[in-house]
């Protein structure tokens, strides 16, 4: 069991919230004290590792009960903090669906969960969540323009960064994403 020094019930939210609700009270709490937030959005987990990667927080681990996750965050002391940080360089959905359109050249990237991915997306994407993005950068072309896109802009934001930092140079993310998307979309794999 983990000793915890306060509790976050966050279930039955979806990205952004989550983190949105740790980000606020992290705030409240001292460095070295523990958060347990509780959450059934599957997309969570990954959310956290890459928030608390990006802010300076230690992302301890979760667990997994079935119905709902248990993620544990120590709060990191000041001089492990980071200024939290958003990439610039975004595009509409409106701006993306003229791409499209125009059939320019571009690769769009969904870094939603597989699960959401699945249920609704813009054809022609590639899925890969942020959670396993890292690992699969190789799949992708440095010279590519990029476009990518989650449920509201706030996962993809954090890729964006990721591959910023890993020399891709056209890369765009999309807002507000999924949850606003008024194109095309398919179902399935």
């Amino acid at each position: 069991m983990i000793n915890t020094d306060k509790i976050l019930d966050a279930k039955g939210l979806a990205c952004p919230m989550p983190i949105v609700k740790t980000k606020q009270i992290m705030n409240e709490l001292l460095p070295g004290e523990v958060l347990e937030v509780q959450a059934t959005d599957k997309g969570s987990t990954a959310d956290l590792k890459a928030w608390t990667e990006r802010v300076g927080h230690q992302y301890i681990g979760t667990i997994d009960e079935g119905n709902s996750l248990k993620h544990y965050v120590r709060k990191a002391s000041k001089s492990e903090e980071k200024k939290e940080t958003t990439y610039k360089d975004i595009v509409s959905n409106d701006e993306l669906l003229e791409q499209i359109q125009l059939n320019n050249k571009l690769v769009i990237v969904d870094v939603r969960e597989e699960a959401e991915y699945t249920f609704n997306h813009i054809p022609g994407t590639l899925s890969i969540p942020i959670g396993e993005l890292t690992n699969r950068l190789h799949e992708l072309n440095g010279e590519d323009n990029i476009f990518l896109v989650c449920r509201t802009g706030n996962r993809s934001d954090l890729a964006a960064q990721l591959l910023v930092e890993n020399g891709f140079k056209k890369v765009k993310n999309v807002v507000p994403g999924m949850s606003a998307w008024n194109g095309p979309m398919e179902s399935g794999v």
